[in-house]
């Protein structure tokens, strides 16, 4: 049986640095400490939504936010009460029901997702909770940061929403600081545009993991922190962020094979000599070796991926397993369910631990999680 583990004193070790960073760059214009809001979207990265949250409420942390209907309506049967706010958009009566039902604070970013929570608001006579959301420079959910007239006379029009905040989101951050740079003024500017219209604003919040640490400056009212607790940041570490989870399992099969043979699919490793292996219940579909190369933006990181694929094929570029304490190469291409090993001279047996370094958002759902 596999287990993802994560590591509670490291994670305790990643909130508390964060709030040190977070306290140490001073308060907001109101002179309030910048508030925390903990992204719990994707099963929390991987690290299971109910037991992660509670673990963030007992360590300190009071807001979250998610990107789905049913993350929210989750955490609310679940007993919590902090405050969610769900950082998708929707325009569906049914869906905005829900959310307000169970006190989820929407986001509002269009015409129609005003028009339809004003209405439900005025149906059940009470004032919705909601951020607005500025596009500027993603072309996913919010007003487009140019379109102000369009949004000032829809936000004028609300009788039933009361904006307790505003926000962005960084399409870059952990790579063009220039392209950053550039949507923050553009949010800025929106903000100042509704401020003279007598709009208000809430508290205000545009950063993400990456430009929490990278850019102190735009902390603003509150930052929205995910990749940075699991101690995964796509640049340098300068502040002493502890990776928190691997991937647990246990060596299944031992067995020797002669020289000349091949193993896994698509033959690209073959022994050199007879060989002892063992073999580990664990592959890709478990999270083993799965990266976010390919969700990266720039022409390098494609150009990197494609240049790793072409190296582990032709030149069956090093993978490692720690079994026992001991790195063991991965021998062949690894399997959905397994990866197949060198054992060499070292004394492995069925049932010796096997560790996985992995991102955790990328493992089995259906996977134990525990925290240790």
């Amino acid at each position: 049986m596999s287990t993802l583990v994560i590591k509670k004193e490291d994670l305790r070790h990643n909130i508390e640095k964060i709030k040190e960073l977070a306290d140490k760059n001073g308060k907001d214009d109101k002179g309030n400490l910048v508030k925390i809001i903990a992204v719990v979207k994707g099963n929390a990265y991987g690290l299971g939504l109910v037991e992660y949250t509670r673990f963030l409420i007992d360590n300190g942390i009071s807001f979250f936010a998610v990107a789905t209907l049913e993350e929210a309506v989750q955490l609310r049967e679940a007993g919590l009460k902090e405050k969610i706010l769900m950082l998708s958009s929707t325009a569906i009566k049914e869906e905005v029901e829900t959310l307000v039902e169970n006190d989820i604070i929407l986001t509002i970013g269009s015409k129609e997702d005003i028009e339809i929570a004003d209405q439900i608001g005025k149906e059940k006579n009470k004032k919705i909770k909601a951020h607005l959301k500025i596009d500027t420079g993603f072309g996913r959910y919010g007003f487009v940061y140019e379109n102000r007239d369009e949004m000032i006379e829809i936000l004028k029009t609300m009788k039933n929403i009361e904006i307790e905040g505003t926000f962005s989101h960084f399409s870059l951050s952990f790579f063009d600081d220039k392209y950053t740079k550039l949507q923050f003024q553009r949010f800025m500017d929106v903000i100042e545009v509704l401020k003279m219209n007598q709009i208000e604003t809430g508290i205000l919040h545009i950063c993400n993991s990456s430009a929490f640490l990278k850019f102190p400056n735009m902390h603003l009212n509150a930052v929205r922190i995910g990749s940075a607790f699991l101690g995964r940041i796509s640049f340098q570490n300068t502040i002493g962020l502890k990776k928190i989870g691997y991937l647990e399992s246990q060596v299944s099969e031992i067995k020797e094979l002669p020289k000349g043979f091949n193993i896994g699919y698509s033959n690209i490793y073959t022994t050199p000599q007879k060989m002892k292996v063992a073999i580990i219940p664990c592959g890709y579909m478990n999270g083993v070796n799965v990266k976010n190369d390919k969700d990266m933006f720039r022409t390098i990181d494609k150009m990197r991926y494609l240049l790793d694929s072409i190296k582990a094929f032709f030149k069956k570029q090093a993978m490692y397993v720690k079994v026992n304490g001991s790195n063991c190469k991965i021998l062949g291409r690894i399997g959905t369910y397994h990866v197949i090993c060198d054992r060499g001279q070292k004394n492995i047996k069925i049932g010796d631990k096997a560790i996985f370094s992995v991102n955790t958002k990328f493992v089995d759902s259906k996977i134990r999680r525990e925290y240790r």
